[in-house]
């Protein structure tokens, strides 16, 4: 398959993009060379590797979830510069 300058037009038309001359010659040997390099990859024999949704074997951590007690509320507004009606007080920054 060939990338064509009609199809770079088309394209660059669609994205709203203005292209000189030098630029859609530039893309279409670009594209091209991408395409080749995919074809390329095509030719090989993969019907032995298994598929991957990650370069890399990922498992999540978990930890039990665990019922604990909670800081005592006397002393977060002990901490606190402004607590009121158990909430802390901050200044307005959007006006």
């Amino acid at each position: 398959m060939k990338i064509n300058e009609d199809q770079i037009i088309k394209t660059a038309r669609l994205a709203r993009l203005e292209l000189s001359e030098n630029e859609r010659e530039e893309y279409s040997k670009q594209l091209n060379d991408i395409i080749e390099y995919v074809e390329k990859i095509n030719e090989l024999d993969t019907s032995n590797v298994k598929p991957a949704d990650h370069i890399m074997e990922i498992s999540n951590v978990f930890r039990d979830d665990a019922v604990k007690k909670s800081i005592d509320r006397k002393s977060i507004e002990q901490n606190a510069p402004s607590f009121v009606d158990g909430f802390f007080v901050v200044p307005k920054i959007i006006e």
